[in-house]
């Protein structure tokens, strides 16, 4: 018997299964009361609920212009050292793709005909007003913002003219119609074949890019976040969730579609809401973690050796210099902080590269965050100033190599070449001093807790 893999977390599937097929059962077998109820819910909130989702949309977008403002706004999504998954341009078109363009393809006609169907020509000033609103949002809002300006500017005002001077106000009597509409509108308008084909292919990208994220999201939220989900998973909640729009069609066609989204919308916004609270928290967090500062009794050196200092200022390391370092200095430090940290009930190891190129030393912890400090072969190049100025000793390659810390936690790192032994485990010990003191603080569990550790990376 072959046994699926799967990735999904009975909590959170079974309830949700249990919900959705309970929409089925009402919709194939009381249909016309499945729709009154719909209808009567959907109505009770719109009318009394209604201002939940306008607050919730004007709190998230003050949010987002607080965080951009803020002292938060250069925290990266993830770990310190990562990068984007995509280019500015992928994310940009994924923006339109999966969220605002299949409305801005239906109601950029529709809208400005349903609105000045009954008076077409007290529509005119209404329009002006809509734009100086779009081109003051524009500032908060930049390339959406601009972009919907554009579209919707030019296809409004083309609605508008061509219904009155040319339709003749034939399209403000298919204003309850945004499908025909749209088509019919391209007939006043040079090439109409190509351009149908041209809407008929951006519709289709839309609802499946569309569908594709909300599918994506399903399963992220079913999985808790898995990085890799089996191929069947991803297809069923396809399957369920083209089944659930079907049914959903057949008893009060798109009213009902409608309904459930404004209904299931309610919940969703409070949720929307908490989380603008948890990500507020863990900025916050975030902030104080990575600005905690360090024992002043732990800071590095105290002016012994200094010649010795200078001469290793003024001078760059070659890859065998930089490896015996990392064998010598660093290797000696950690194995003498390891025999310490035994001998103080803390189990410690060292980890080292067979090539010499790295080499750390690592608390593990079972509920926290693991401790690592290590220390790895780093390559920079000299700027070609220095390399031709005569008041500074001469070196040949521009290509040179130091030693570098690295973190657990990818704090900012930082060359260590000048450090000695006793300095090199000073700093150690720096970290970790600073590493207790946040571990042991409750408020932190969220961030330094293992399972987050292994999110992030």
């Amino acid at each position: 018997m072959i046994k699926l893999r799967t990735t999904l977390k009975r909590g959170i599937v079974l309830p949700s299964l249990a919900f959705i097929i309970g929409i089925f059962m009402l919709s194939a077998l009381f249909a016309m009361a499945t729709e009154q109820s719909l209808d009567g819910v959907g109505n009770f909130i719109f009318v009394n609920f209604n201002w939940v989702y306008v607050w919730s949309v004007t709190l998230i977008v003050l949010f987002l212009m607080y965080i951009v403002t803020s002292s938060y706004d250069n925290i990266r999504l993830g770990a310190n050292d990562s990068k984007p998954s995509y280019s500015f341009f992928s994310l940009i078109s994924m923006l339109f793709a999966a969220g605002m363009g299949i409305g801005l393809m239906y109601f950029s006609v529709a809208e400005p005909v349903q609105h000045y169907s009954e008076d077409i020509f007290s529509a005119l000033p209404a329009v002006k007003r809509a734009q100086n609103a779009q081109l003051y949002t524009f500032f908060y809002l930049i390339l959406p913002t601009l972009f919907n300006f554009i579209w919707m500017t030019v296809f409004e005002n083309s609605a508008i003219y061509f219904d009155m001077t040319v339709a003749k106000g034939y399209l403000s009597e298919m204003a309850g119609n945004p499908d025909g509409l749209m088509f019919r509108f391209l007939n006043y308008l040079p090439f109409t074949q190509v351009l149908s084909y041209v809407l008929i292919a951006i519709i289709v990208i839309f609802f499946v890019t569309s569908a594709d994220s909300g599918i994506f999201v399903m399963n992220s939220i079913a999985t808790k976040n898995a990085k890799i989900s089996p191929k069947w998973q991803t297809i069923g909640w396809g399957v369920l969730l083209a089944v659930l729009a079907l049914m959903l069609l057949n008893p009060g066609g798109p009213a009902a579609l409608q309904s459930m989204t404004l209904i299931t919308a309610l919940p969703f916004s409070i949720i929307m809401l908490l989380f603008l609270v948890s990500l507020t928290r863990a900025l916050m967090i975030n902030k104080e973690y990575y600005e905690k500062e360090f024992s002043g009794t732990t800071v590095p050196w105290s002016g012994d050796q200094w010649k010795q200092r200078l001469q290793q200022m003024l001078s760059f390391n070659d890859a065998p210099s930089t490896e015996n370092f990392i064998n010598t200095t660093v290797h000696q430090a950690f194995t003498e902080l390891v025999s310490e940290f035994e001998a103080n009930g803390i189990s410690a190891t060292i980890n080292q590269n067979n090539l010499s190129e790295s080499i750390e030393i690592e608390i593990r912890y079972d509920v926290i965050n693991n401790f690592i400090y290590g220390v790895k072969k780093e390559s920079k190049t000299l700027a070609e100033d220095l390399l031709q100025e005569d008041n500074w000793p001469s070196e040949d390659q521009q290509e040179v190599l130091y030693p570098k810390s690295y973190f657990g936690n990818s704090r900012e790192d930082y060359d260590v070449k000048l450090f000695t032994k006793n300095e090199l485990i000073s700093d150690v010990l720096k970290h970790y001093e600073r590493f207790i003191n946040i571990i042991s603080e409750d408020r932190n569990a969220m961030f330094v807790s293992s399972d987050s550790n292994h999110r992030f990376k």
